[in-house]
């Protein structure tokens, strides 16, 4: 079976997220926990699991992903890698619809070599900054948000892209506050840079301190900035050690996410 790491949302190895991807020769898949143990083998935020479906139905292959602890419900950049690997392959060619357990999600190639993902639109709850937050961040939010079941997380504005791009949290005290884990976001400090907000993601609840780049996250910053900015169409900078950039077009009900990909590792899975 043959396994592939690429890094999303990026042009350039080294840098955005890497998610391993694998395309199953099945029409099935395979046990959890063996997912699971291949996750953990692959050790990065999330590894892809594809089969392809019968012809005619709603959607062209099935996807799941595991992150090195757990199974999550939606992932924005490994599913931008397993599109990226079908494209690149000859696997599957133009439009892919992934049956998910956020629904189906449609995933739609760029003539440049992006890969536009429609996913849904997060809704975004006011609700008060919890009790001990700041301490753990590592900075006082000026806003807290729930962004619903399929993210889970802990949206919070912070005062600026500095205070962003500075915080060193307490991972394991952040782990109270947020389902899967707390997402960090200001204005950029100067748009004409080519962003126009930052974040940073922090997930301990699922075994990853910091994400690279959460194309997830995503659904939720776009509504966020989309209101605060005036427009639909915006670029975020995820300021990670692995940074990228994530291109927002804010539709309603979805949100399309835009980005790159690029295959640094192919080889081959000899466990059963």
């Amino acid at each position: 079976m043959r396994i592939r790491i690429v890094d999303a949302f990026t042009d350039r190895p080294f840098t955005g997220n890497p998610a391993g991807v694998l395309l199953l020769d099945a029409d099935a898949f395979p046990a959890d926990d063996w997912m699971r143990q291949v996750a953990r083998e692959v050790n990065h935020a999330e590894t892809a699991f594809a089969h392809r479906l019968p012809g005619g139905g709603e959607a062209d292959w099935a996807l799941r992903w595991f992150t090195p602890a757990a199974e999550v419900a939606l992932c924005g950049h490994a599913t931008l890698a397993t599109a990226h690997v079908l494209s690149t392959t000859g696997a599957h060619e133009g439009p892919v619809r992934f049956a998910t357990r956020s629904g189906v999600l449609v995933t739609t190639p760029g003539a440049d070599g992006s890969v536009t993902l429609d996913f849904p639109t997060a809704p975004l709850t006011p609700v008060e900054v919890p009790d001990g937050v700041a301490e753990a961040l590592g900075a006082a939010p000026r806003a807290a948000f729930d962004t619903g079941p399929n993210v889970g997380d802990l949206l919070l504005e912070l005062a600026d892209e500095g205070t962003v791009r500075g915080l060193d949290p307490d991972h394991r005290a952040l782990a109270a506050h947020s389902e899967r884990g707390i997402i960090a976001t200001a204005p950029a400090a100067d748009p004409a840079v080519g962003h126009d907000f930052v974040s940073r993601c922090f997930f301990p609840n699922v075994g990853i301190d910091e994400d690279p780049v959460t194309g997830s996250a995503h659904t939720a910053l776009a509504p966020f900035w989309s209101e605060r900015l005036g427009r639909s169409v915006l670029t975020g900078l995820q300021a990670s050690s692995r940074p990228g950039r994530v291109r927002t077009e804010l539709r309603g009900e979805r949100t399309l996410l835009t980005g790159r990909a690029v295959t640094v590792v192919e080889g081959t899975l000899l466990t059963p």
